[in-house]
This record gives C-alpha cells, structure tokens and sequence, in this order.
C-alpha cells in the first residue's frame, strides 16, 4: 500500500504553468515566478508533490477562498484534477479546514472520498491511477496501556476498581496512549494519573488484540500490559475515575474470582516471574535507529545474551 504522504514534499504551485486555458486567463507565460492575476481562490490552493506519485493539497483555514463559492472551487479543482491527470499524478489528497467544509460538497462530487478527520479539519482522497484504489486506510486501531506495578520486596501489586462500571471488578490502572507517546510512558503517566504512585517502566508483560470493540466506535483494539517497579507507595486515586485502590498481596489478586479474565492470567504470570525469574516473562526495550535518518523505533523481545549482542557472525 501506498502509505500517507509525510515529512518534507517538494513545493508546487497547484497549477504549474499558469495557463489560460485552465484558469480562464490569457497571456500568461509558465514557469516558475510567472506573474498573472489569478481568480480569486486559485492562488491559494497549492499542492504538495510527494515520492509516491500523488499531491497533497491543503486549503487554508482563512484568505482569498473565504470570496469564493462553492461553484467556481468545484471548476478550479476539476481543472487541477484535469492537470494532474495529465501529469501522471495518483492519487490527490485534499485537507479541509473545518472553516472551509462549505467545500467538501464540491469536491465530493468530483470523485472525492472521506480518508479521515480530526478536530478541525478533515482530509479526502481521490484516486487517479488505474484500478482499485491502493491508498492506505485511516487508523484503524486504539492502542490502550495497563501497569501492572508489582514490589518485589513484598510482593504485593496495585490494583483499582473503576467508578463507572457495572461491575467493579479488580484490575490494573491503565488507560489510551497518546499520539506519539510511548507504551512504557503510557503506562508510568496512566498510573500515576489514577492511582498517585510513581513508578518506572520494567518490560513489557502481554498484548490482548480485540476486535469490533464497542468502547472503540466498533475499531480494533490492542490492550497492553506493562510490568513497573513502584518509586512510591502512597496511594492518593483520582475519585473521579477510580472507586476503590489499594496494594493487595499477589497470591490474593491469583486467587481472587472479583478481577478480569486478563488480569488473572497477567497475575499468573507475574508470580511465575518472581518465583522462576522475571527473564522467563519478560519482554525488554531496546531504541534502535530507524531506516529513515534521524529516528528512531523502539523493538521489544526477549532479553539477548551478551554475545549474542556483539557477535558478527555464526560460528
């Protein structure tokens, strides 16, 4: 699939040339720095060119196309449509501010698609290429984060029951990870955001995939679980969220029928690391660089020997 166009595009005025013919206009010549009185709206609609073969195209929130109706927008796009098909372009992506969705009619009846939209604008697609569509979909997953913060020192675990539900059942505070934050981060600020305690990421526990699930508007679902180590043991919970918080020993959390499914198997898991070796449940960290320069991805496994770390070959 081709993937969402980001990062650095190469800059293009929505029409190259300048030509008369597509904007209604004569005596202009092309090129770039050509000098020409456009209708009211055309300069403002630019596009971005990006390595897949597609343009992206971002109309402003204010300026000239706060004069323009709805009608002459729909002609300058069929005639930009026209132009990039001619040039081979792919695929367009057109971002609308919220301001401007005065505009979506029009260009929906060009052949343009819903993609996705946020809080203040949303962004349509329209396909150029020959045969189905390959442009990626939206997101469609919501990645949740739980900490299961265990002291080994005395072996008991945080747990909370949620305010608002049905039925308070014993489970691990946790909550959405935001855009660009990292599970470890997730879990570390949901903890300390429901319950008061500090604590720091150990290693990831378990991955729970769910589909249709009706708290994601029907989208797929990744729940998380990450084993912390407590920095503090004063419990100040959020009332609002949590009715109930407290340590409770391990074995009674196992043993206890008042928890979730998932939390009783994550429990199981956790006393068969603090009897037989947290390197037997553990999943660690490690941030490596990213083919693209200048990033950087974090890789969770198992834990690696040493030398198997540093080996250059097979033996």
């Amino acid at each position: 699939m081709l993937p969402l166009p980001r990062g650095r595009f190469w800059r293009a005025v929505l029409l190259r040339t300048c030509s008369a013919r597509l904007l209604g206009h004569h005596g202009a010549s092309g090129g770039p720095g050509c000098r020409w009185n456009p209708p009211v709206g055309a300069e403002e609609l630019r596009g971005e060119l990006d390595r897949f073969g597609g343009v992206s195209v971002r109309l402003p929130r204010l300026g000239a196309l706060d004069r323009l109706d709805a009608a002459s927008f729909q002609r300058d796009l069929q005639a930009a449509i026209q132009q990039w098909r001619s040039e081979g372009r792919i695929a367009v992506w057109l971002h609308i501010p919220i301001l401007q969705s005065r505009f979506i009619a029009p260009a929906a009846s060009l052949g343009f698609r819903f993609h996705h939209a946020e809080s203040d604008s949303s962004t349509l697609t329209l396909w150029l290429g020959e045969g189905p569509s390959r442009l990626p979909g939206y997101a469609t997953h919501q990645v949740g984060v739980a900490g299961a913060v265990f002291d080994e020192n005395t072996r008991k675990i945080l747990v909370v029951q949620d305010r608002n539900k049905l039925k308070n059942m014993w489970k691990f505070p946790g909550g959405l990870s935001e855009p660009g934050e990292d599970i470890g981060d997730t879990a570390v600020r949901e903890v300390f955001e429901e319950t008061g305690i500090k604590s720091e990421f150990r290693s990831l526990l378990s991955i729970r995939q769910q589909h249709t699930d009706p708290r994601a508007f029907g989208k797929s679902d990744m729940f998380i679980i990450c084993r912390l180590k407590p920095h503090s043991f004063t419990i100040n919970f959020c009332q609002h969220e949590c009715l109930r918080c407290e340590w409770m020993d391990l074995n009674d959390l196992v043993k206890t029928e008042n928890t979730t499914p998932i939390t009783s198997r994550v429990a199981r898991l956790l006393l068969y690391g603090y009897r037989e070796g947290f390197d037997k449940i553990d999943f660690t960290v490690e941030e490596l660089p990213a083919v693209y320069k200048g990033l950087f991805y974090k890789l969770y496994h198992k834990e690696l020997p040493d030398n198997y770390r540093t080996m250059t070959g097979m033996d």
